[in-house]
């Protein structure tokens, strides 16, 4: 190959003598070849097994001609959105549109349609009517039956049907997508591929069923939320490789969509050969004129040591995608790889991330999970860790340690998540020291997302009390090493359970630990994960038991600016919820108000009304009299501004 890319045209094509590609990938981002990236993975996965594949990033899906740059695919096209949801993608959770797109070049917005999966496809059937199609990626993945569409606001067919794909490989891929490639090479009808794991077909004959649970149909999912969340259940408790059973779904009681058992987990060696394969580790040298793509940075000095997450948090899907099973990269392939980026002319010696998913889950959750797979109706660390859990930070550790010798890295950073329970209950305080003196830049960002436990148990994580110990213990090994660092909490508004008391609950706390955190993530309802049906249902899926969900923008908007109380622009939403709250005791001039009364008593002297400003220029000196406070009012406003800029 001329430049080591895989073929984006005819030209390509000719160049490295392929006259018909087995393959046409069809992606939504740009054609970025490194394993950060979905279509990077599985197009070079089919190339070690002997296939050809092209790629065409980004068509313009407003014309047919756009989808047959590369000819007619000899198997099939293979189609995902990318590496994001496409409406995750382009909207914020208040439904805004984005400005800019990290996988596009330059980060331009608009160069992939809405629900880019179904466009794509339907786009390929216009010409192509009887090649087969095959979707995947986490667009696909977590659409494959029925869902709630929080865009639209509707419950939506299973992605196969409004797509008219003929099969989804769900998950991450790697092995279904090869015996689906062996199949059709064999000359196999896509029709008939209906046995391998990992993917899901559609048929109208029942009788090539076998042993499988039988979900409602979508008419009735449609018409009744509480079937919905039973479904959803159902197929949450099925999203392990090893106990989970085949599914079908009806639509109409004539076309069945069939969910196969997930494919099981990738071996230490598997997983080794994935990220050894001859990626380019760049982007296509066809968008350098455009700026590049903005999503590169991101992973370029970074290593992916595993995947999946037993950590089963409420709101993230994770568990319908890579499932709950950890899966790790040996020692030596990563620091393989971390020998190969110290090469690149960019490299200033900083390793950005050395993690996944969850960045110190280096092995199973248990022994069993490897023969028996992950208990379908518990979970590993929530409530209580399970008594099985193992917590063993040693491997990660070694690894770590081995990359901090290496020549050229001046340090290496741990940036994905840290799940700060898994490691309060290691009572070998090693990872915790070496995490503090080697690995921090000044400031942990960790996810206890709320405080109150009412919505903790909600978000399936674990109470206060063990964030609180965290913290503690933090706090006390930095004072030990003698290092100043600070803990950086990613909080969550507005998640099913949390009224306006939780909200002020989380404000309380915060003002406590005197902080304001510059960002807010109001909860974001995307496909498949438990968290969403709560919203859709306002019930809690396992027990069927109601949950207070909050769906009026304007009560959403006061739980936010509630977390950010001490910002001026949010003080009317303040005042309005802890009126509405009944809780007007933090409105006035004890410290332990969040805001100062805007109405000023004429009894005392002051005068008219307050601006938001001058409401908490006076929240901040709120231990000063109020004589002091009215003289030096323009003064301590002033400063205000002064310090906000």
């Amino acid at each position: 190959m001329s430049n080591g890319f895989l073929p984006i045209s005819k030209a390509d094509m000719e160049e490295q003598g392929i006259e018909q590609l087995d393959f046409v990938y069809v992606t939504g981002d740009a054609y970025v070849d490194h394993p950060s990236f979905g279509h990077a993975i599985i197009s070079r996965i089919l190339q070690s097994h002997g296939y050809t594949v092209g790629i065409i990033a980004q068509p313009d899906w407003k014309d047919d001609k756009s989808i047959s740059i590369l000819g007619a695919p000899r198997l099939g096209f293979l189609v995902t959105a990318g590496n994001m949801d496409s409406m995750v993608n382009h909207y914020s959770v208040s439904k805004k549109r984005r400005q800019k797109d990290s996988f596009t070049p330059g980060g331009e917005m608009g160069k992939r349609p809405d629900y880019a999966t179904v466009v794509y496809c339907n786009l390929i059937r216009h010409t192509y009517k009887t090649t087969p199609i095959i979707i995947g990626g986490i667009e696909a993945s977590l659409r494959r039956m029925a869902h709630y569409d929080y865009w639209s606001n509707k419950v939506k067919r299973s992605i196969l049907l409004d797509s008219g794909a003929d099969l989804i490989s769900y998950g991450m891929g790697e092995r279904s997508i090869v015996e689906i490639a062996d199949a059709l090479a064999s000359g196999m009808d896509v029709k008939d591929i209906t046995f391998i794991d990992g993917t899901v077909f559609k048929t109208k004959d029942r009788d090539i069923i076998y042993d499988a649970i039988e979900l409602p149909d979508y008419d009735e999912i449609k018409a009744d939320k509480k079937t919905f969340a039973k479904s959803f259940y159902t197929q949450y408790c099925n999203t392990d490789p090893f106990s989970g059973k085949r599914l079908f779904e009806p639509y109409g009681g004539k076309t069945l969509v069939v969910q196969n058992p997930p494919q099981k987990p990738l071996s230490q060696d598997e997983m080794d050969e994935v990220y050894a394969l001859p990626y380019m580790r760049t982007y296509h040298p066809v968008y350098e004129a455009a700026g590049g793509i903005p999503a590169i940075s991101e992973v370029k000095f970074s290593l992916i040591s595993n995947r999946g997450c037993f950590g089963g948090c409420n709101f993230c899907a994770l568990t319908f995608h890579q499932g709950r099973i950890i899966q790790t990269r040996s020692h030596e392939s990563i620091i393989d790889e971390a020998k190969l980026i110290t090469q690149d002319k960019d490299f200033k010696g900083y390793i950005h991330d050395v993690g996944g998913p969850t960045a110190n889950f280096r092995a199973p959750a248990c022994k069993k999970q490897l023969t028996k797979g992950a208990c379908p109706t518990k979970q590993c660390l929530f409530p209580q860790p399970c008594k099985n859990l193992i917590v063993d930070h040693s491997d990660y550790i070694e690894l770590l340690r081995k990359l901090r010798t290496l020549p050229k890295v001046k340090k290496v950073f741990i940036r994905s998540g840290i799940r700060f329970d898994y490691l309060i209950y290691d009572k070998d305080k090693t990872f915790l020291r070496e995490l503090c003196e080697y690995h921090v830049s000044g400031q942990l960002k960790v996810a206890p997302e709320h405080i109150s436990n009412e919505v903790l148990n909600k978000l399936g994580k674990p109470s206060v009390e063990v964030y609180n110990k965290f913290v503690k213990a933090y706090k006390d090994m930095n004072k030990k090493i003698g290092k100043e660092q600070y803990l950086v909490p990613y909080l969550m508004s507005s998640h099913p359970g949390s009224t306006l008391k939780e909200a002020i609950e989380l404000a309380e706390y915060l003002r406590d630990l005197g902080y304001m955190p510059e960002q807010v993530q109001d909860f974001y309802p995307t496909p498949s994960t438990i968290s969403t049906c709560m919203y859709y249902t306002g019930l809690d899926p396992a027990t069927l038991k109601p949950v207070y969900v909050t769906t009026n923008p304007h009560e959403k908007a006061m739980q936010r600016a509630l977390i950010q109380y001490r910002n001026p622009k949010n003080y009317d939403l303040v005042h309005e919820a802890l009126v509405k709250a009944g809780r007007t005791d933090l409105i006035g001039f004890d410290k332990k108000c969040l805001i100062r009364p805007r109405n000023i008593n004429h009894a005392t002297g002051h005068k008219g009304k307050s601006k938001s400003s001058s409401g908490y220029a006076a929240a901040q000196n709120n231990n000063k009299t109020d004589k002091s406070v009215r003289n030096n009012k323009k003064k301590t406003i002033r400063n205000v501004h002064k310090k906000k800029r």
